[in-house]
């Protein structure tokens, strides 16, 4: 019968001769060449601008950005400080966009710092990109942030920081201008709602913090359609004297 002891034994026994043959045989297949179908893998030049490839994608070769997308910022000229603090902040979780999070996870502190100094190093010209129509009134509101702030809000000039050509300031600083309307109004968003961040005190939070859409609108207007000075560099370390206490500017003395 189906179920006897013994039609039961059988089944058993043939299982074990199964399995002592496949075990017998597994070291024979194990060994046996690759068919001659195989072929090796494509070599891989161990350069910096292969390894950079995927920042390269995004922002451009030599780090110029895209202008016509308006959200991958130029990356040339900028203070290396402040390139490698922007790789830590997402390796840490505290600014938020998962395709530079998946890209850094891994990276060494030494790579982070060999791939700021590569941009940093970069000198490419500068492409405009379009900004949207606004009023008078908005483009006068937004000089007026950048140039003398609002401190019957606390909200100091742009410029009292990142310069007074807004070229940025060596070596934690970047520069505003030359930077699409898009990225601008989109981090200064970003920083409002907590999705950027940077070591605390967040200084650059606390001020967009007091900004209101409409001023975002309106320096964001301003910044893009500004005339580029004729030296776009950083200016050197020490040059501003920044008006609110800043995790990144730990070196000096208003950081901590």
């Amino acid at each position: 019968m189906p179920g006897s002891p013994r039609v039961a034994a059988g089944r058993t026994a043939r299982r074990l001769s199964s399995l002592v043959l496949s075990l017998l045989l597994a070291p024979a297949f194990a060994a046996a060449p690759a068919t001659s179908s195989s072929s090796p893998a494509p070599s891989v030049p161990d350069t910096l601008q292969q390894r950079i490839a995927a920042c390269t994608t995004c922002h451009g070769v030599h780090g110029e950005g895209s202008p016509g997308s308006g959200f991958f910022p130029r990356l040339a000229g900028k203070p290396a400080g402040y390139l490698v603090r922007q790789l830590q902040d997402f390796q840490n979780g505290l600014r938020k966009y998962a395709p530079m999070e998946y890209t850094v996870r891994g990276l060494d502190p030494a790579y982070l710092r060999e791939i700021a100094e590569y941009f940093a190093a970069q000198q490419v010209p500068y492409a405009r990109s379009p900004r949207p129509a606004v009023s008078a009134a908005t483009l006068q509101r937004g000089e007026q942030l950048v140039s003398a702030g609002d401190p019957a809000r606390g909200i100091p000039a742009c410029e009292r920081c990142h310069g007074s050509q807004l070229t940025g300031v060596q070596p934690d600083i970047p520069g505003l201008v030359g930077l699409p309307y898009d990225y601008i109004s989109a981090q200064l968003g970003a920083w409002r709602t907590h999705t950027r961040a940077t070591v605390a005190p967040d200084c650059m939070a606390e001020v967009a913090g007091r900004l209101s859409e409409s001023d975002i609108t309106a320096v964001a207007a301003w910044l893009a359609g500004r005339e580029l000075p004729a030296d776009m560099h950083a200016q050197a370390a020490g040059s501003v004297q920044p008006p609110l206490r800043c995790g990144v500017l730990a070196d000096s003395a208003d950081g901590t």
